[in-house]
């Protein structure tokens, strides 16, 4: 049974965005309040919880639920609210969970992203948001939709982190640059850090980056992560890598921490430090 969700409008200060993006939502007493939401996608009723102008969505993985990815787990987890964004956010950004079909992201003939396209409209009429300021994170199977994301809306979202992902949300397109963060584990034996590094590549090539085959990752056993920039990308379309000594986990933490902790998890923090580079500002 699928939790109900709620809305948690936050707004910020509008100082530093450009009027010519701004949603039809602006200027005006916000639409969506505190309480279940639902919308029509295809005929089947979907739902997604929102906390509430950078636009954030965060995917949650295979049989997990949008009050996980709200709340930080069935636990509420310090820290880790929406992969840890929550609190480095500082309320400067609309969080939302969306519920994927039976616990996944398929994206059986694109529904998934119609979902997406369906609540950024519902978003954007009822809430203001920067239009170019548009991100996806997401862990396993939500880490495979925001790379579908990556590939199918490069040009209605900014960036996107990849949490241990891999292609089985589909990559319609996919030639398009976008700015991309890669989170792997070197002993993930569910989606093995070969085809994160795959994935990954795809927006090396699409962002012109320079190769990154050979970049360095930590030796096993370190429980340490290493992350790396792209070098020689087009302005405005950054990559970044980050393995980590650590398995098919979310939030990976160094030592001496346990090895997945989201109170001292370097993966939200790194992660919003990328979706607020100054290059993706513009």
């Amino acid at each position: 049974m699928l939790v109900a969700s709620s809305f948690f409008p936050r707004l910020a200060t509008l100082a530093n965005v450009a009027a010519a993006a701004l949603s039809s939502g602006c200027g005006k007493a916000p639409g969506i309040t505190t309480g279940i939401k639902t919308i029509n996608v295809d005929g089947t009723q979907r739902q997604f919880t929102i906390r509430g102008y950078k636009l954030v969505y965060g995917l949650h993985w295979i049989g997990g639920r949008m009050d996980q990815v709200a709340y930080g787990g069935d636990t509420g987890s310090k820290g880790w609210k929406y992969y840890g964004l929550e609190t480095v956010a500082n309320e400067t950004a609309i969080l939302v969970a969306p519920q994927g079909l039976n616990g996944g992201w398929p994206n059986s003939g694109g529904s998934d992203l119609r979902f997406i396209d369906a609540m950024n409209k519902y978003i954007g009429e009822n809430l203001c948001v920067e239009q170019t300021q548009r991100f996806a994170i997401g862990f396993s199977y939500g880490g495979s939709m925001s790379f579908s994301i990556a590939c199918s809306r490069a040009k209605d979202f900014r960036g996107v982190a990849v949490i241990a992902g891999g292609q089985l949300s589909g990559c319609d397109g996919g030639n398009d640059p976008i700015a991309y963060f890669g989170i792997h584990g070197i002993k993930d034996g569910t989606l093995n850090i070969a085809g994160g590094r795959s994935l990954r590549d795809r927006f090396i090539k699409n962002n012109g980056c320079g190769s990154m085959v050979g970049a360095r990752e930590p030796s096993s056993g370190s429980r340490t992560h290493i992350t790396t920039a792209a070098t020689g990308c087009k302005k405005g379309y950054p990559v970044q890598w980050a393995a980590h000594d650590g398995g098919h986990i979310q939030a990976a933490a160094d030592k001496p921490a346990p090895e997945e902790n989201g109170a001292t998890s370097w993966v939200g923090p790194e992660v919003w430090a990328f979706f607020t580079k100054p290059e993706l500002q513009v």
